[in-house]
């Protein structure tokens, strides 16, 4: 295993070379997952060529960490503070691994006065296999709440030819209709704005495309699974994503958002998503 300090559009940022062969980039910026080309050669992530990197905003792709706050569904900025902060590298001696750190600040207490430590584990448990584990602890004396999500954009050639197999039969809050209904399609396919909330199914999910199938499985403390694509028009309204870049992308996230999760004093709770890459024998290894 191979861990060192690289700058990313002139952000701080690690990359781990795993023994695998897997390459990982983590932004230290959110403790933000930017790149994992898995052992075959394959970019498996979604970044934005037009990402933002100035150390304040969010960065368009890649894994976000949202907490304590998912979306709009409360009081604080869009989707948390956490994926606009700095974390700290937290040295760990296991193998093919990179942890990051993020604690209760001033900055933090100002707008939300809990006192919380996050622990980010970044792992190439195998060869074209990451995982991705948010641990969250309460280190203050009174109970809070928080929802959160690990907000994968998954990379695709062309979102016209990918389907995603799992979810038929899971409840389903469709955002851009807002409808309620039960998923009835076995297999969901795309090529306009789809934004949706899953009830998360116990096995895992599938994402077949041309370079091959992502297993996508997710800790049962994330009983939603959001998927997301902005599609031509919305995308179109973005700035820091190009006009096509829809396209090529596809957000499938681990989430626990309608209802908040409790902690107690001193009590912590992990919320992890795996991704298993399964190569196709034509798929090569630029693609």
């Amino acid at each position: 295993m191979s861990l060192r300090e690289i700058t990313v559009q002139g952000q701080p940022a690690v990359e781990l070379w795993a023994t695998t062969g897997d390459q990982v980039t983590v932004a230290l910026h959110g403790g933000h997952v930017l790149s994992w080309r898995s052992a075959d050669g394959t970019e498996r992530l979604y970044l934005s060529p037009k990402a933002v990197f100035d150390g304040r905003a969010a960065i368009r792709g890649g894994v976000p960490v949202c907490f304590p706050q998912f979306n709009q569904r409360g009081p604080l900025v869009k989707h948390g503070f956490a994926r606009n902060l700095p974390w700290q590298v937290i040295p760990d001696a296991a193998a093919d691994t990179v942890i990051l750190g993020l604690t209760a600040s001033d900055e933090t207490l100002a707008v939300w006065p809990e006192h919380f430590q996050l622990r980010l584990s970044v792992h190439v448990p195998e060869a074209n296999v990451l995982r991705i584990d948010l641990e969250v602890r309460n280190t203050g004396t009174t109970p809070w709440s928080f929802t959160a999500a690990l907000h994968s954009y998954l990379r695709v050639d062309d979102l016209a030819d990918v389907q995603l197999q799992g979810l038929q039969g899971a409840a389903r809050w469709d955002a851009v209709r807002d409808e309620r209904s039960t998923e009835g399609r076995e297999v969901l396919r795309f090529g306009e704005e789809f934004d949706s909330v899953y009830a998360a199914p116990a096995h895992p999910l599938v994402l077949g495309a041309t370079a091959g199938e992502l297993r996508i499985t997710a800790a049962p403390t994330c009983p939603e699974t959001v998927v997301w694509n902005p599609g031509l028009a919305l995308c179109a309204r973005l700035a820091d994503m190009p006009a096509d870049g829809w396209r090529h992308m596809l957000c499938v996230e681990a989430a626990a958002i309608d209802t908040p999760v409790e902690l107690a004093p001193g009590s912590e709770v992990r919320l992890w998503q795996q991704l298993d890459a399964r190569p196709s024998s034509s798929s090569s290894s630029t693609s």
